[in-house]
Parts: structure tokens; C-alpha cells; sequence
């Protein structure tokens, strides 16, 4: 049998864009708690909610934006965050996510290559001055005629405005639902950040179809700590709460343990969302028992890979029972495999679940040493590259055919660069990145496999394997260990749980102590620069320089 699978469903796609089902679900819950901030003390039901994103998107009209600008977002989770991404989806305005921890130059790289005509922004977050950057990069951007603070008499002044009801009906009328909406800059680690631009089917559909396998209604509320600017807080947390009449809970403007805690048990959360990263410091937390969190039900962890130990303490010690895990990328909006909540617990710990409804998976031949791709199918249980197709996949790189077909082939296949395996189930287990294989002395290693491994040791909390330089096999393996509290375990030890159990060649040759990985604010383990730090502190210089073919 080989590895495609098709997620056929008797359920058909929503066809209408953002602003079409917003206006269906506040006409449908009007009562209802749409969105909770926290740490600002803002609480909308969904007729307030509708009635502020009207006002601002009926200002922002009369200030002259129209169908197919850009505005960017830069800020961190806040009530107005959501109010643009709504007011902005019902003017067919294309919203441009920036990432709140950029500075000048990627501020300036993000606005410029999207042609921003507007910038919507916190003044200041973490001592670092909004304005001021904004300020310093504008000379630079021709196209960007003004920037908006949240809270300022500006921004209250656009937010508090009349309302046109006719003029957003007629403006509803002429958007379709295939029409860009979004652009996401992804991070990448060479060159420039690419945009990935994103249509109303493509994220509203994707929130939609996560919440209806989480199965949401009208009476579940989710704590969204995750970051708005990226598709894990805006498309499987806004969209899909809003899609089916939920509540959004933002517990701070960036992820704080405490505050999470507090926020699902303060407003009796029943979903919780977070990388893994988040739901460990929740965890281990001296507090954690303190806290109420009999609400939850389920959740979802994504945004880079779960270990089996964390979603084991999430099911026992926090009550998730039916936590999720989510895999995709931003240029597949972003979810195309996803566990159920009825999932064994095997599958909801060592799998990212079957494919999504309406999308189509496969698992290729990986490029040979010549580089050249056969595209074959892979019998299930053979490792592969993940490839998805259907309307996740992204309209393309804005601006940029060149880079957009490097990705997505003349069939509509998005390469992901991951490496999966399918089960004679459909099941899907990710093995790695293709980049992030090993190859040491002609034997191919996947990192997760080790990590996953050593997991199971009672004293590491937490492990990331990578391959760094060796004159002698080319790559050897190196393990990066975060020590449980109070641990004293030693690279021997380490070496000794490892002896006997996994094969010689897998046994990590390094282990390095830290506290942390190096990380993107998205959770995903910055492996480049690991092995970047690697090579300089065990001095594999002139192995690193060691040309192969």
C-alpha cells in the first residue's frame, strides 16, 4: 500500500469569505462571549465584538484603504490585534502579520516587500520602542503613508468611528472568497523571509475543519497563548473559535506560565493551545497545583515536535484528555494532518495524526546524492518527504514566482522538506527534516527517533539532537539535554542509559548541558544555529570545512 491518503468527508468547504462568517456566527450567538484580553481587562460578547470591528473597518475605509491593500499588524496578543484581522478581512484588505520581535531591518524588509500602505502597532513591548523603529524606517518605505499606535488618540479616534452598515454590505459583495487576505513571512534560515500569501478559503476553511475535529460549539472557550502574528493564534485560534461561536482568551500579550495557568482557570477554559515548550512551563510551574483546571477538555500542541513524556503529564496532570496534536506549515494554512480526539493514546502521542478533511497527503522518494527527485510514492512505513495538496496550499510567495516555485510543483504538490513516515492506518509519523538528517558514516540517522528516546529518561526534561562535522564519519551525533530540576545527570550517565538499547551509531558522541534551545517565538528549535554554536565551542572548524560530494 503506498503512502497517499485523501481526507474525503461528506462536510463541503465553507464557501464564503471571513467577514461572510463572522456576520453568520454573531447573528447565530449575538450573546455569547466572543473575546476575553486578559491583561487589558477587555471583554466583547459577539454583537459588541461585530459592532467594533464594523466601526474600525468602516474608518479605515473612509481613510481611503480598499480592496487588495496592505496593512501591517506588529504587536503582540491583544483585543485590537483581532479587531484588525477582522475589520481588514471585511474590506478584502490583505492583513501582513510582522513578527513583534523583528527590528529595523525586518521591519523594514516586511513592509517594504509587501507594499504596506498602513502599519498598526503596539507603542512599546520589552523596553523597545515601537515608534522609534517605525519612525527610522519609514524614509525608506515609499509606499507606507501611516502608522496607527494602539491606544494613542489616533488609533481610539479610528477604533470609535460611525459605522456604515450599507457601505459594508456593498464592499461584502464585491470580495470573493479566493481573493489574497493574508500574508505570513516565514523564517526562514538563509536569505530573506518569504510571504506567504493566503486566501480567505484557505484559512478560514483550515480554522474551521481543527475546531470540528476538536469539535467546538458555542459553549467552549480557548486560551490562546500562542502568538497572534503567527497561523497557530490567528488561524486555529481565532478562526476557529470564531467559525463555530467560541471564546477567545488571550491570557497576556506574550506567553507568561502564570498567566496561562490563571486564565484557564479564571475563566474555565475548555482548550488550551501551546508549543511544547509552553505547556512544560505550565507543568513545572511551582504553582501548578494550585490551579483549577478541571474546565479543560482538550487543546492542541504544535509548532514543532511533541514529546511522548509531555503529552503523557498534559493527559494525566493537567486533565487534557483529549489533547490534539496539529502538523502542517504557514504555507499550508497551516494544518494537513491532525489527531482526533478519540485517537489512542499511542497515536496521540507518537503520531501528528491522519490527514485533514479535504486534503490530500503523500510521502516521496527523497532526492538522491545527484539531487535529482523521482517523486515515487513510498510504500507505508518507508520514510519520505510529506507532501500536501488541496486548499490549504498557499495562492504563493508574495512577489516572488521564483522562490514559490521551488515549492509548490505543476500539480499543486506543496514540498514541505519534512520527513515522515504513513502507517498501514494513515498515520503519520515525522521523522525529521530533510536538512536535519544525519549521515553518519553512510548510515542515515533521524534525530527525532534518539530524542524521542531519550525522553524517556527520568531525569531530562528536555533534548534536542543534532549532526555537527566529523573528519572521520562526516557527521556525529550531538545531544543537547535540559536536565530535570535538581538533576545532576552526567554525559556518562547519559551514555550508560543509551548502552544496550539503541543502536552504537545512535548514541549521541556529544552531550552539552543548557537550559534552553536557541528558538524562534513560534517554538520552533533553531537546530542552524545549534550546530553554528557547536562547531565553534568543539573546535570542528576544519571538519565543517571538509568539501563532500
Amino acid at each position: 500500500m503506498l503512502s497517499y491518503a485523501h481526507g474525503a468527508t461528506d462536510q463541503p468547504l465553507l464557501g464564503e469569505t471571513i467577514g461572510e462568517n463572522f456576520e453568520r456566527t454573531a447573528a447565530r450567538v449575538p450573546d455569547s462571549p466572543a473575546l476575553v484580553s486578559c491583561h487589558q481587562g477587555v471583554r466583547y460578547t459577539y454583537i459588541e465584538f461585530k459592532e467594533a470591528v464594523d466601526r474600525l473597518a468602516s474608518s479605515m475605509h473612509g481613510e481611503g484603504l480598499r480592496k487588495g491593500d496592505r496593512v501591517g499588524v506588529w504587536g503582540p496578543n491583544r483585543a485590537e490585534w483581532a479587531l484588525a484581522q477582522y475589520a481588514t478581512a471585511k474590506l478584502g484588505v490583505i492583513l501582513v502579520n510582522i513578527n513583534p520581535s523583528y527590528r529595523t531591518s525586518e521591519l523594514e524588509y516586511a513592509l517594504g516587500q509587501s507594499g504596506c500602505r498602513w502599519v498598526l502597532a503596539v507603542t512599546d513591548l520589552k523596553g523597545s520602542s515601537f515608534v522609534d523603529m517605525v519612525d527610522e524606517v519609514r524614509p525608506n518605505l515609499p509606499d507606507l503613508e501611516r502608522a496607527v499606535f494602539f491606544g494613542s488618540d489616533e488609533w481610539d479616534s479610528l477604533a470609535g468611528g460611525d459605522v456604515d452598515h450599507d457601505l459594508l454590505r456593498t464592499i461584502a459583495d464585491d470580495l470573493d472568497f479566493d481573493d489574497p487576505i493574508n500574508i505570513q513571512y516565514t523564517s526562514g534560515t538563509t536569505g530573506f523571509p518569504k510571504g506567504a500569501t493566503l486566501s480567505h478559503h484557505n484559512i478560514l476553511n483550515n480554522g474551521y475543519f481543527v475546531g470540528e475535529l476538536l469539535e467546538y460549539t458555542d459553549a467552549d472557550k480557548v486560551c490562546i497563548p500562542v502568538p497572534l502574528y503567527h497561523c497557530f493564534g490567528m488561524v486555529m485560534g481565532n478562526l476557529g473559535v470564531t467559525t463555530h461561536g467560541a471564546c477567545m482568551v488571550y491570557p497576556a500579550d506574550t506567553f507568561e506560565p502564570r498567566a496561562t495557568l490563571e486564565a484557564c482557570a479564571a475563566e474555565r477554559c475548555t482548550s488550551l493551545y501551546g508549543v511544547p515548550t509552553m505547556f512544560i512551563a505550565q507543568l513545572d510551574h511551582p504553582d501548578f497545583d494550585s490551579f483549577d483546571l478541571s474546565s479543560l477538555r482538550t487543546g492542541i500542541m504544535a509548532g514543532s515536535p511533541c514529546p511522548i513524556e509531555v503529552m503523557k503529564r498534559v493527559s494525566s496532570d493537567m486533565g487534557i484528555e483529549e489533547i490534539s496534536i496539529c502538523f502542517g506549515m504557514t504555507e499550508t494554512s497551516p494544518v494537513t494532518t491532525q489527531t482526533r480526539i478519540d485517537d489512542t493514546l499511542e497515536n496521540r502521542c507518537a503520531t501528528v495524526g491522519q490527514v485533514m478533511p479535504h486534503t490530500e497527503i503523500k510521502i516521496v522518494e527523497v532526492a538522491g546524492a545527484d539531487g535529482a527527485k523521482s517523486g515515487r510514492i513510498q510504500p507505508r512505513g518507508e520514510p519520505g518527504e510529506f507532501l500536501a495538496r488541496g486548499y490549504p496550499v498557499m495562492r504563493g510567495y508574495w512577489n516572488d514566482a521564483e522562490r514559490t516555485s521551488e515549492v509548490i510543483d505543476s500539480s499543486r504538490w506543496m514540498h514541505t522538506g519534512d520527513l515522515a513516515t504513513m502507517e498501514e492506518d494513515g498515520h503519520v509519523r515525522i521523522v525529521g527534516r530533510i536538512k536535519d538528517m544525519i549521515i553518519r558514516g553512510g548510515e542515515n540517522i533521524y534525530p527525532r527517533e534518539i530524542e524521542e528516546f531519550l525522553y524517556t529518561h527520568p531525569e531530562i526534561a528536555d533534548v534536542q539532537v543534532i549532526g555537527v562535522p566529523d573528519e572521520r564519519y562526516g557527521e556525529q551525533l550531538m545531544a543537547w539535554v535540559v536536565r530535570r530540576p535538581g538533576s545532576t545527570v552526567t554525559e556518562e550517565d547519559v551514555r550508560e542509559f543509551c548502552h544496550g538499547k539503541i543502536a552504537h551509531f545512535k548514541v549521541p558522541h556529544y552531550i552539552k548541558f543548557v537550559d534552553s534551545f536557541p528558538m524562534t517565538v513560534t517554538g520552533k528549535v533553531q537546530k542552524y544555529r545549534m550546530r553554528e554554536t557547536a562547531v565553534d565551542e568543539l573546535g570542528l572548524g576544519k571538519a565543517a570545512a571538509i568539501v563532500t560530494a
